[in-house]
């Protein structure tokens, strides 16, 4: 598998661009976003686990109900959502596509990112359409721009790899900064791939990708109303069809993880007023679930946290999570041990403290990309989850989002 250019325009077949239209009022931000596949593809999404739902997954879940999709369209600066005209206004999008690229409205997946409870007004995407679809090409950095609210950099991703010895690519771009909880996050992400695969296990695929990369993605515990992660194969590869789980399933699959986990990790770096990405490994757990959940509560502790912003060994407040996370494990064979480049330390062994040089612990939590490893010593599963440290810049940016 080798990592090439072009992100969300890598795979044969598709472009995209990114445009300014006015939702935003900053016209230096680009607030549209298309993407479109030269033909139908098969297509599919996993969802947001909130009950407040944006209007556009109501519309999108309808219009991939067949399996198939030929564009996406997302819009950034309001997220549509808790508004009485909502659907109204997402097939609205959706029709303004369809009209321009002379396909259907129902084959469209539509996306938006922003304010909740703003009526999103449709004229600015009305009057600049014809521009969006005039734009398109294969600059996969104007759609990660696009698609971003409080997000500082643009994550985006392609790798290219063999399938019975014929070249696949597959790319990705996502959003997200705040709102960021397991089982989906304020994020949007957008896959693309030439890969000929069955509809089925392309959904199959997206989910059991999603439970352990997405899914293990948390900034602040709030999970928000419009996360939507969708992919589009369109099959241009010309690879034989992939139709059972076998080796070629298995090598897509693996690519698709391996751009997932990347743009995991980009988001969870990206956190609002981040200084540090946080890595917790869980290992040696006697099921896969219980990894993932204590994985999950330690990144998710605001104590844990914000002692990493402060570059504390308190490892106690490891323990704590792992004792509240409502697992049945044995406490005395937890080992705990803090990583970074600056090497690793062992601060905790069978669920007790044990001497360690607070200075070296303190260097080595100084650096930008921290792990927590966790030992449970009672099994033989894994899991990890992303996050990062909780900052006073946080608290800024969230207190005056609106403004």
């Amino acid at each position: 598998m080798n990592i090439i250019t072009n992100g969300i325009c890598a795979a044969k077949g598709f472009k995209g661009a990114g445009i300014h239209c006015g939702i935003r009022k900053n016209r230096s931000k680009k607030d549209l976003a298309l993407i479109v596949s030269e033909k139908k593809a098969s297509a599919a999404c996993v969802y947001t686990t909130n009950l407040v739902k944006g209007a556009p997954i109501y519309v999108t879940k309808k219009n991939v109900a067949d399996g198939y999709a030929q564009a996406i369209i997302c819009n950034s600066g309001n997220a549509n959502t808790c508004n009485a005209n909502g659907q109204e206004i997402a097939k609205k999008m959706c029709e303004l596509v369809a009209k321009e690229l002379k396909i259907s409205s129902e084959d469209i997946i539509v996306a938006s990112t922003g304010v909740i409870g703003e009526p999103l007004n449709i004229k600015p995407i009305e009057d600049n359409i014809n521009v969006l679809v005039d734009s398109l090409g294969y600059d996969s950095s104007s759609v990660a721009h696009a698609i971003m609210t409080t997000d500082l950099v643009e994550k985006e991703i392609a790798v290219s790899f063999e399938i019975s010895g014929v070249t696949c690519r597959l790319g990705g771009v996502a959003k997200g900064s705040g709102m960021i909880n397991p089982n989906m996050a304020t994020m949007l992400v957008f896959l693309t791939t030439d890969v000929n695969i069955e509809t089925e296990l392309l959904q199959k695929a997206l989910l059991d990708a999603t439970n352990d990369t997405f899914n293990m993605v948390s900034v602040d515990g709030d999970t928000s109303t419009n996360d939507m992660v969708s992919i589009l194969a369109n099959g241009m590869a010309d690879n034989k069809k992939i139709g059972i789980c076998d080796s070629d399933y298995k090598t897509f699959f693996n690519a698709l993880v391996y751009v997932m986990t990347h743009l995991s990790k980009a988001i969870a770096k990206d956190g609002e007023g981040a200084t540090k990405l946080l890595e917790c490994n869980v290992v040696n757990a006697p099921t896969i679930e219980i990894a993932r959940i204590i994985a999950k509560k330690v990144i998710s502790s605001s104590l844990v946290k914000t002692a990493m912003f402060g570059s504390d060994a308190n490892w106690g407040r490891i323990l704590c999570a792992i004792g509240y996370s409502g697992v049945d494990v044995e406490i005395g064979l937890i080992e705990v041990k803090f990583e970074s480049s600056k090497g690793e330390i062992l601060v905790c062994q069978n669920g007790a403290g044990v001497h360690f040089d607070e200075a070296i612990a303190k260097t080595i939590l100084q650096e930008d990309y921290i792990k927590i490893n966790i030992s449970l010593n009672q099994g033989d599963k894994k899991a990890t989850a992303w996050g990062c440290d909780l900052t006073y810049d946080y608290v800024k940016i969230n207190g005056d989002y609106r403004s």
